[in-house]
């Protein structure tokens, strides 16, 4: 089992006197960003400057800079912009300005496990992953919490990469609710599969079919909707809160007995052999290199599929019904 690391493992600053560049400020980038700050961290934003983030960055109150300029005197450089725009990012300007020795750190190791960069010999190579959007990280600093997080070394050549990188995740406030060390390996291709097969993907197919199963049977889309889609958030609001347990104890025994009995039928050995089948795709870089073309081609493929989905009839039920839901908007 993997080491767990809170407040008490983090005996010094390790990034005492260091100058941090974050590159980003997106939902992770300004949380991350903002913490490290009211940690007392020297914090400088590296950003595009006709970019949409410039400006927020400076209506936060950040003098933001060119990712060159912010990279050449820093001692960490957290690269927190979208996976695709990273490998150019770092050949034109990371990775010509940065300092010998300095922490390049990463909070999704897709890019350095698939060699779509590579950082060279004379700088740490680590990842801190927040699991939790960036709203929660922040929201949760401020209350004097923490959203765990998952901690990976994937180069040592100062010797201080992972004391570097467990400084990092405790100014972020991680280390207030546990740190998990993992690999770049087990951190990119697990986040992978939790989003192709379950939290994205699996869901979202399985809430659809759902739907179409009952809509196809005659029931009526707006009960369908909130059967199959709606009250979803209630099971997983029991799920996140308490797992399996918690789950079984705020359902109905008959939803019990239909969870144990029929749930298998839905995800039987064929599903589970599929799942497999996804994973192998993500072991073997056969996911990565398929992403990778498609988005050097312009993502014909993910705009034609997001359409289809975006409109489903689904789509319509639930924008329709939602009207009448004032308080999902006061939640947004």
């Amino acid at each position: 089992m993997s080491r767990l690391f809170n407040e008490k493992d983090v005996e010094n600053n390790a990034l005492a006197q260091s100058r941090v560049a974050v590159l980003g400020y997106g939902s992770q980038g300004r949380a991350q960003a903002l913490n490290l700050s009211d940690s007392g961290l020297d914090v400088q934003l590296g950003l595009r400057p006709d970019g949409r983030s410039w400006d927020q960055a400076v209506e936060d109150g950040w003098s933001p800079r060119t990712v060159k300029d912010a990279v050449t005197d820093a001692d960490v450089v957290v690269v927190l912009v979208p996976d695709m725009s990273q490998p150019a990012l770092f050949r034109d300007e990371v990775q010509p300005n940065l300092k010998p020795g300095a922490l390049l750190l990463f909070a999704h190791g897709f890019n350095v496990h698939y060699d779509l960069l590579e950082p060279g010999g004379d700088v740490d190579v680590a990842l801190v992953a927040p699991k939790a959007p960036g709203q929660r990280v922040r929201q949760e600093y401020e209350n004097d919490r923490g959203v765990p997080a998952l901690l990976a070394v994937h180069q040592d050549a100062t010797g201080q990469a992972h004391a570097r990188a467990l400084s990092y995740a405790h100014a972020v406030g991680s280390t207030r609710a546990g740190v998990l060390e993992t690999s770049f390996a087990e951190e990119t291709e697990t986040d992978l599969f939790g989003e192709q097969a379950v939290l994205c993907g699996g869901v979202t197919e399985l809430v659809v079919a759902g739907f179409e199963t009952l809509v196809d049977a005659g029931y009526n889309p707006d009960v369908a909707y909130f059967e199959c889609l709606h009250e979803l958030k209630l099971i997983v609001d029991l799920l996140h809160e308490g797992g399996l347990a918690r789950m079984h104890r705020f359902v109905s025994d008959t939803a019990s007995f239909g969870d144990v009995t029929r749930g298998p039928k839905v995800v039987d050995d064929h599903v589970r052999a599929r799942l497999k089948s996804v994973l192998a795709e993500i072991q073997s870089g056969a996911f990565a290199a398929e992403w990778r073309e498609e988005h050097d081609e312009g993502s014909p493929k993910l705009r034609s599929l997001l359409s289809d989905d975006l409109s489903h009839p689904i789509e319509r039920v639930g924008q329709r019904l939602r009207q009448r839901m004032p308080w999902l908007k006061e939640a947004s």
